[in-house]
């Protein structure tokens, strides 16, 4: 491995690119929220970049539809973005294309932080951002420049075989220089699929098990108003989907996101929306009621643990007291809550688990996502993990927030495993359904439908836990 290079590198140049690919791996079996993808933003975005430059490109997001292999295999390029989940279906593909001679370049947050393991199925690793180092790797294979060694963020090999890390890229300053998401460059695009809109990037915060920061800096980095309602008022022509604004928190600055939320109403847009968020917009009475008359809002809050110990151990910067505010208050506005908790910290137990669902029902949640936590390539608690000798495997496919990779502290990886799934379960009982279609809730009602029986499905195809290790067959 090494970091820059003095030695030659192979030669491109004269490789007219005519068709170029994107693929976003499938979401793993396990993910019992499947039916509901939320395509990433990046490939979209980036395939735009490279349309703008003249290039013939089409995206293939596998949630949504199977790619047209016969067009990805006459690809010059095929770009693919995974996680850590899918990775090994990342490289299954990457090696069936390198065989045909079709140039591979992956990217994603898994490859950003193994990059020597994904070079073992690639000709490039992008690492981070792409809106800057792929075009320009595009067009050195197209040109011979700019020189690879000059392109941030780029892996690679030299003539030796040798893997080279160009130094990091910077990221992006201005993110009104990117052009809009064309969707419509997505295979099989329909107006049901949920829409993402990224209108910032980075995180201020540094959970111990979050790659966004490490992904995108700790620095919020922020679209304009102005830009922000130029897309919305886009996608209000083309499509009636559900809006998902898929920035890490949607509320970090809450000035910007109340006039984008003002915007919405101003030109009619009112659609079933959500967004990541702090519980700390309960802080702030004129954002609540800015959220609640715009369309059918649901705000969706990382709360992690009912365990104060927990929190403190996650580096949340918030208390079960701050929770508990917010939630009361969010609801005193009548905004849907979906809430967000993560199981395994070294202080919980089984006892931890059982209570949560108790809490979330007692507190109104409307929806919940339980998550076992997995310590992901580039985490803090991965290093801390990996240092410790307590991650059970690397076998990536089991990186899924659904199974136990590691050794927990004060909870047998079995019940890790089988009591975070019955706690869901228990989330979403009958009661839950029948009270939800007696309000003529008709959205939650059928949402608790379809989370239970997936729930029960995951339930009985678990096999039992041998060793701490949980194999949830692809039975969902």
């Amino acid at each position: 491995m090494q970091v820059g290079s003095s030695l030659p590198v192979p030669t491109y140049g004269e490789h007219y690119m005519k068709n170029i690919s994107f693929i976003e791996i499938r979401s793993p079996d396990s993910n019992i929220f499947r039916r509901f993808p939320i395509p990433r933003v990046g490939a979209v975005l980036l395939s735009t970049i490279l349309k703008n430059q003249g290039h013939n490109v089409r995206v293939y997001i596998e949630d949504i539809a199977r790619p047209d292999w016969k067009f990805v295999e006459k690809s010059d390029i095929v770009c693919i973005s995974t996680i850590t989940s899918t990775v090994h279906y990342a490289y299954a593909i990457a090696d069936r294309l390198r065989k045909l001679g079709v140039i591979v370049v992956i990217g994603g947050a898994h490859t950003t932080f193994m990059p020597d393991e994904a070079m073992g199925h690639a000709d490039f690793v992008v690492r981070g951002e792409g809106d800057i180092a792929l075009p320009a790797l595009v067009e050195y294979i197209e040109t011979g420049l700019p020189p690879v060694e000059s392109i941030g963020g780029l892996t690679y090999r030299n003539l030796a075989g040798d893997i080279v890390h160009n130094p990091q890229g910077e990221f992006v300053k201005d993110l009104d220089t990117l052009p809009l998401p064309d969707f419509k460059l997505v295979h099989r695009w329909k107006n049901s699929n949920i829409l993402p809109v990224a209108t910032s990037r980075g995180c201020a915060f540094n959970c111990r098990f979050c790659l966004v920061s490490p992904m995108f800096g700790r620095k919020y980095r922020f679209r304009s108003v102005e830009s922000v309602m130029g897309e919305l008022k886009i996608r209000v022509k083309l499509s009636n989907s559900p809006i998902f604004f898929v920035d890490d928190n949607f509320a970090a600055n809450r000035k910007r996101t109340k006039l984008i939320l003002q915007g919405m109403n101003e030109i009619g847009l009112k659609p079933r929306w959500s967004a990541m968020v702090r519980p700390d917009i309960a802080k702030d009475p004129e954002l609540l009621k800015i959220i609640a008359d715009t369309g059918k809002p649901t705000v969706c809050i990382g709360f992690e643990s009912i365990n104060p110990e927990s929190l403190k151990e996650y580096e949340k910067k918030q208390t079960l007291e701050d929770n508990i505010t917010s939630i009361k208050k969010i609801k005193a506005h009548d905004i849907k809550i979906h809430g967000m908790f993560v199981f395994g910290a070294d202080t919980d137990t089984v006892d931890t688990i059982k209570r949560t669902t108790d809490f979330a029902t007692s507190m109104g949640l409307d929806s919940v996502q339980y998550m076992i936590l997995t310590p992901l390539p580039g985490t803090k608690i991965y290093d801390e993990f990996k240092a410790q000798d307590r991650l059970l495997h690397t076998d990536w496919a089991k990186y899924d927030i659904h199974h136990v990779v590691y050794k927990p502290a004060m909870i047998a990886a079995h019940d890790l495993h089988f009591e975070t799934l019955r706690a869901m379960r228990d989330f979403y009982s009958l009661d839950y359904i029948l009270r939800r279609m007696s309000r003529l809730d008709l959205f939650y009602g059928a949402f608790g439908v379809y989370s239970r029986t997936m729930i029960n499905k995951a339930i009985k195809s678990s096999d039992a836990c041998v060793d701490g290790l949980c194999n949830l067959k692809s039975a969902i």
